[in-house]
C-alpha cells in the first residue's frame, strides 16, 4: 500500500488494560511526517506524547490502526522484528543521555554498530566521524563523567547518527540541560536536519525548544489538538 511520508500513521489507538480500568492513551491519531522534516511533538504530562513516541520508536504496538515506516506496515510485527527495525532504521536520543559510564565517548558511540554486527575494523572510524559531526572529536577518549551535560548529549546524538538511521527520535533531549546548553543542542539538531537532511522527531514540553522544529503537533487527552507549521527558530 502506498503511503505518504517516511512516517505515516492511520487511526492509531492505544489502550492500556489496568485490571478493572482501561486507559485510552491515544485516540484515532493520524498524521504523516515527510522525509527530512523536523517535527516537534508537544503536550502536558498524560497527553499521550510518550505513548506515541514508544510506537514511533517500535518499542510498543498500537491496539488499533496502522503505522507505516518508509511505506512498510510495522504495526503488527513481532518483538524480534521490531527490534530489528530499531537497530537499523531509528536513532534514539534520551533525556538522561543513557551513556555507559565506564566506556569512553568513542566506545559509547560504537555500541549500535556492535549490536548490528559491523566489523571492528570499521567501527572506530565511523564512530569518530559521528563525534566530529557533533563537534566532539577532541573528546573521543573521555568518559561521561569527564564531560559536561551538553557534551554527553552530543555523544548520545553521535550514537544515534552512527548507523545512518532513517529517523532520529529525541525524547525531551534538553530536559536535563540548562537553557543555554539546551539551545546549543537544538541548534545542533537544526544543523543535522538542514545540512544532512536527517528526519528528526522530538518530544518536548518546552515551547521554546519545540519552536526549533519546522512543524509542531500538540496533543491533549490522547488526541491531536493542533498541527501547525512553525518555520523553525
Amino acid at each position: 500500500m502506498a503511503t505518504d511520508g517516511i512516517v505515516h500513521l492511520e487511526g492509531i489507538t492505544k489502550i492500556y488494560d489496568l485490571g478493572d480500568v482501561q486507559v485510552e492513551a491515544l485516540r484515532d491519531v493520524s498524521f504523516s511526517v515527510a522525509e527530512g522534516e523536523f517535527l516537534s511533538i508537544m503536550g502536558a504530562s498524560g497527553s499521550g506524547k510518550s505513548t506515541l513516541m514508544n510506537i514511533l520508536g517500535c518499542l510498543d504496538t498500537p491496539t488499533r490502526g496502522r503505522y507505516y515506516l518508509q511505506g512498510f506496515d510495522v504495526s503488527g510485527l513481532s518483538r524480534d522484528e521490531l527490534a530489528d527495525i530499531r537497530k537499523h532504521k531509528i536513532g534514539f536520543v534520551f533525556q538522561g543521555f543513557n551513556l555507559l559510564p565506564r566506556m569512553t565517548a568513542l566506545e559509547n558511540v560504537q555500541l549500535p554498530m556492535l549490536y548490528n554486527g559491523v566489523p571492528p575494523s570499521l567501527r572506530e572510524g565511523k564512530a569518530m566521524e559521528a563525534l566530529e559531526m557533533v563537534g566532539l572529536g577532541d573528546r573521543a577518549h573521555h568518559q561521561p563523567q569527564q564531560l559536561s551535560g551538553g557534551q554527553q548529549q552530543r555523544v548520545a546524538i553521535a550514537r544515534a547518527l552512527v548507523n545512518d538511521a532513517s529517523i532520529i527520535l529525541a525524547d525531551e533531549p534538553t530536559g536535563n540541560l540548562d537553557s543555554r546548553t539546551g539551545r546549543d543542542i537544538m541548534g545542533l539538531f537544526t544543523e543535522l536536519n538542514e545540512k544532512l537532511g536527517r528526519t528528526i522527531i522530538q518530544v518536548t514540553h518546552e515551547a521554546e525548544m519545540a519552536a526549533y522544529g519546522k512543524r509542531t503537533i500538540t496533543f491533549r487527552d490522547g488526541m491531536i489538538l493542533k498541527d501547525e507549521r512553525t518555520g523553525g527558530t
